[in-house]
């Protein structure tokens, strides 16, 4: 039966006077829900997930799984991880190479005392969800990566655990089996309807799998939010460039608050933040998906612009386009490439398409140094 997972203040310092590795933490994630850590290297996505699986003890907060307390810093409460029911993947295929597909899957049947005839029943049915029903017989060493991975998550679902944690399961897999994979996974987890939090750095994997995703940076939670609204409404900066967001102009809100006016006299319409002031500093952010571009002189486009780059992708084209004193990314899909290098083109930008940032959400601090997932 699967449970819910609650983590309130969580905190991991690996020594004193050092910056915490994750801070203050605190999120819910509800029974058959998966929720996503998103983040680039070092921002306290893979600790979090292991304080959760007892693997790390936690400086600070409380973890609770199905109502239970599994770790309280505070009294020094800490539940090891064999007591936690939960099921983990890896980066690691971890697999026991000395024995065959079915007995890799049956292992932690055999230390919960289950009868010979449920084993080989619970065996077959995960072995059947995850696709390899027919490799049971097998040498785990004849399959590929992404077989082993999926005798990993069979392993773990086999004993019906109350949570699922996955850390970056797919990043040891070439391009095309982790894109397989990957849409299998939310498949597979929500056929059990077990409870899973999964990490990744990559936006894509994230979107895919999550029902909410949250994101991390310096061991700070900086939102959590299903896919559509962090794509659409990224909390900050930060947030908005690492889940894609690359277009960033700077300028002022204009009057009446429906507009930022650039410094080079260009005005954009955008949906200004509540409480934004008149003259007030902002920060535009726009998506290369949501420029819209056409030949000059289409009624309507409000700005043009000069192609100076394209990019030719296979199914879309990135054009890098000289606009409002800036270079602005665009991307359009389809298979032929519409514009090339020194081509002008009239550029339409939806009010909703823009996300305003004022005040400490329009901070640029670290985005450069980070740059974007989903690489």
């Amino acid at each position: 039966m699967s449970a819910d997972l609650t983590v309130e203040e969580l905190e991991k310092s690996f020594a004193p006077g050092l910056r915490p590795a994750v801070d203050r933490v605190s999120f819910h994630v509800p029974a058959g829900e998966i929720v996503v850590l998103l983040g680039p290297s070092g921002c306290g996505k893979t600790t979090t997930l292991r304080m959760v699986a007892g693997l790390e003890r936690p400086t600070g907060g409380v973890i609770s799984i199905g109502g239970r307390v599994v770790a309280r810093a505070a009294t020094g409460q800490l539940v090891p991880a064999q007591h936690r029911e939960i099921g983990m993947v890896f980066q690691s295929y971890a697999v026991w190479p000395h024995m065959t597909v079915q007995e890799n899957v049956a292992y932690p049947l055999r230390h919960r005392k289950v009868s010979r005839a449920d084993i080989r029943t619970k065996v077959a049915q995960a072995l059947e969800l995850v696709g390899l029903e027919d490799y049971a017989g097998r040498s785990v060493t004849a399959l590929s990566g992404g077989q082993m991975q999926r005798v990993a998550l069979a392993r773990a679902l086999v004993y019906q655990p109350q949570l699922l944690l996955l850390d970056e399961p797919l990043s040891n897999l070439d391009a095309k089996l982790r894109l397989r994979l990957r849409d299998d996974l939310r498949r597979i987890i929500k056929e059990t309807g077990v409870t899973a939090l999964y990490v990744t750095h990559d936006q894509a994997e994230a979107v895919v799998l999550g029902d909410r995703i949250g994101v991390m940076r310096d061991g700070h939670l900086l939102q959590m939010s299903d896919p559509v609204t962090l794509y659409n409404r990224p909390a900050d900066l930060f947030v908005a460039n690492f889940t894609g967001a690359s277009n960033m102009l700077e300028g002022r809100v204009g009057e009446g608050g429906r507009s930022i006016v650039l410094p080079g006299g260009g005005v954009l319409p955008a949906e200004i933040p509540a409480g934004a002031r008149t003259g007030e500093a902002a920060v535009v952010a726009i998506r290369p998906e949501n420029l819209l571009l056409s030949a000059p002189g289409n009624e309507g486009a409000g700005l043009h612009g000069t192609v100076v780059a394209e990019t030719f992708h296979g199914t879309q084209t990135v054009y890098q386009v000289e606009a409002l004193g800036v270079t602005l990314e665009a991307v359009e899909m389809g298979t032929v490439p519409r514009f090339a290098p020194g081509a002008a083109v009239a550029i339409q930008v939806p009010a909703a398409a823009c996300r305003v940032f004022t005040g400490r959400a329009a901070e640029r601090t670290g985005i450069d140094a980070e740059g974007r997932g989903g690489h």
